[in-house]
């Protein structure tokens, strides 16, 4: 196959993108099509197999359970609990809340795996507080969005369980591979709020003033997410249980703090139950749709030809990384996460992985780019999300102006991982006794 055909079948799914189509019905549509065209009914047959094979896997179980545990952390009371225990002891930093804002979204992605969950719940328990003590609007919301994103980085993450299923690497290493460089985001997102938002958040004289008695004792409201994120890398890390037996331990522990807090109600777990079935059948009817596309791409050698053409330039493994920076950053301005990482990774990972460069490395690498497309306007969808949870009214440009100086950290922590790649391979290598 030549390259002028993959980028014909790239472009068709683009333009079929703008015309609104679902993305899965783009993907699919331009899959089967060229799949019946080069090799007829057959190969087309064969996707049955293939759809029943990848949705009959233990791995992708753990998409529903993990968000299944997003939901009751958010509507069981103790997302807004965390969020109050971390103010009092974060708003005496140079930046106040705005910190709080990126505690709280890194302890919450450590047991959600979704950024919008993160920036929705995140941004409707933070934006009264905020706007009570008069913190400048931009940087405000920039918080929030950015901090958000932190949600599909740090374990458990689900844009990590569908890289894994369409790179055939394993979650275990993924998310190994994501505590590190997350930690080191919300430090590096918390130390631009010291240097350039450091006289926000004044006037929160009453929580810096809060009785030390106080403060420890709304600390409690931290154990469950601590103890929910424990478990669940624990039992991983440690070798005792899948990904997706963790996440079922995960939503029983949680379901256990539910029912301390007395909001374990039949309306409550039929709400969250019928939210996490339809954010997971948006995730595995693209990642299906997903998987149908790479069927075609390795039976016509569109993989094959990527390669070679990309061989013929002659790059290093950092040229090739920056290149893949750009490219990534950009089509982020236009494309919302899951849709870039679902359409990408088919055709780019055997790129990569000709390249010499390691799967699990290069599934943190596109994560943060996915990071990256979620703040970047014009369709940047935490940018959506957090613009939304407002209710003063204000205007959109706030949010995106408070988002682009974490568009150009994330760029920068990106190069940071290409030179220094051990951030990222450290823990997995450790792990496995590397």
């Amino acid at each position: 196959m030549s390259i002028a055909l993959v980028g014909i079948g790239f472009s068709l799914m683009l333009l079929l993108m703008f015309l609104s189509l679902p993305v899965a019905v783009a993907i699919i549509a331009v899959g089967a099509m060229g799949g019946y065209l080069m090799y007829g009914m057959p190969l087309v047959d064969m996707m049955g197999g293939v759809i029943w094979s990848s949705v009959n896997s233990p791995s992708i179980l753990a998409i529903p359970l993990f968000m299944l545990l997003g939901e009751l952390l958010l509507r069981g009371g103790i997302a807004d609990r965390m969020y109050d225990a971390m103010a009092v002891w974060l708003a005496r930093l140079p930046g106040g809340l705005l910190h709080t804002n990126i505690a709280t979204c890194t302890l919450f992605s450590a047991t959600s795996g979704s950024s919008v969950a993160t920036a929705a719940t995140v941004g409707t328990i933070a934006l009264p507080a905020l706007q009570q003590y008069k913190y400048p609007m931009s940087p405000a919301l920039g918080s929030l969005a950015a901090g958000g994103t932190l949600g599909i980085l740090i374990p458990p993450s689900v844009n990590l369980l569908v890289y894994g299923s369409l790179a055939n690497t394993s979650v275990g290493q993924l998310f190994a591979g994501g505590v590190v460089p997350g930690v080191l985001m919300a430090l590096a997102f918390s130390a631009y709020i010291f240097i350039f938002h450091g006289r926000a958040g004044a006037q929160a004289t009453e929580l810096i003033d809060m009785p030390l008695r106080d403060k420890l004792a709304l600390g409690k409201y931290l154990i469950p997410p601590l103890v929910i994120f424990g478990v669940v890398m624990g039992s991983i890390y440690g070798g005792l249980a899948t990904p997706t037996e963790s996440a079922a331990i995960g939503v029983m522990i949680a379901l256990g703090f539910v029912a301390l807090n007395r909001r374990l109600t039949l309306d409550l777990l039929i709400e969250c139950s019928i939210q996490s079935a339809k954010t997971s059948g948006m995730v595995i009817i693209v990642l299906v749709c997903s998987l149908l596309l790479n069927v075609t791409i390795s039976m016509t050698g569109a993989a094959q030809a990527m390669t070679q053409w990309i061989a013929a330039f002659d790059l290093s493994q950092l040229a090739l990384l920056l290149v893949l920076l750009v490219f990534y950053v950009l089509l982020g301005t236009f494309m919302d996460a899951m849709s870039m990482l679902v359409l990408t990774v088919p055709i780019v990972i055997p790129v990569v992985v000709a390249a010499g460069i390691e799967p699990v490395w290069f599934g943190i690498f596109i994560v943060i780019m996915c990071e990256i497309a979620l703040i970047t306007p014009p369709v940047g969808m935490n940018l959506f999300v957090v613009h939304g949870v407002r209710t003063d009214g204000g205007s959109y440009s706030d949010v995106t102006r408070g988002a682009l100086p974490y568009v150009v950290l994330m760029m920068v922590f990106a190069v940071l991982l290409m030179v220094f790649p051990q951030l990222v391979m450290w823990l997995p290598d450790l792990l496995a006794g590397r």
